[in-house]
């Protein structure tokens, strides 16, 4: 069993398309709470309203760290991918936590960014543009099988 953290930009299904083709494969994947709302607001769902919104983010961000630390720790390799629309400060925290770790890294992100994401990409074992190139990775990993 291969234990795979899947982190990063949540606004499309590129989660899906490697979980799917990865069918067949003893693989366990986790990751990050990918509803942006309930993500946005759990801190003080479960702990009390914040006036100010500086303490009402920063409640969050620390109660998704304990979801996102316990995950990073326990995943054999870990994923994370940068998206297109926004700037994910927090894919940046996850690939830079995973990597000091010693975990085994994979990034995923388009051309467009890859000056920006230069020392991500150094640290990491593979830098992909598609999921399936993810996918394909971890089946050569544990099967030794290149694709078709």
């Amino acid at each position: 069993m291969v234990n795979v953290y899947l982190s990063g930009e949540i606004h499309t299904d590129w989660r899906e398309q490697i979980i799917a083709a990865c069918q067949g494969l003893d693989v366990s994947f986790s990751a990050p709470v990918t509803d942006h709302g309930a993500s946005d607001d759990c801190g003080v769902a479960i702990l009390g309203a914040e006036p100010n919104k500086f303490w009402h983010d920063n409640k969050g961000a620390k109660v998704n760290a304990i979801r996102t630390r316990k995950g990073i720790t326990d995943a054999d390799v870990v994923v994370v991918r940068f998206g297109e629309k926004y700037k994910q400060w927090n894919a940046a925290f996850d690939a830079g936590y995973a990597a000091a770790l010693g975990k085994s890294l994979i990034i995923l992100h388009q051309d467009e960014h890859q000056h920006a994401l230069k020392e991500v990409d150094a640290a990491a074992l593979a830098v992909c543009k598609e999921p399936q190139q993810v996918a394909e990775i971890l089946r050569y990993v544990m099967t030794g099988t290149l694709p078709a």
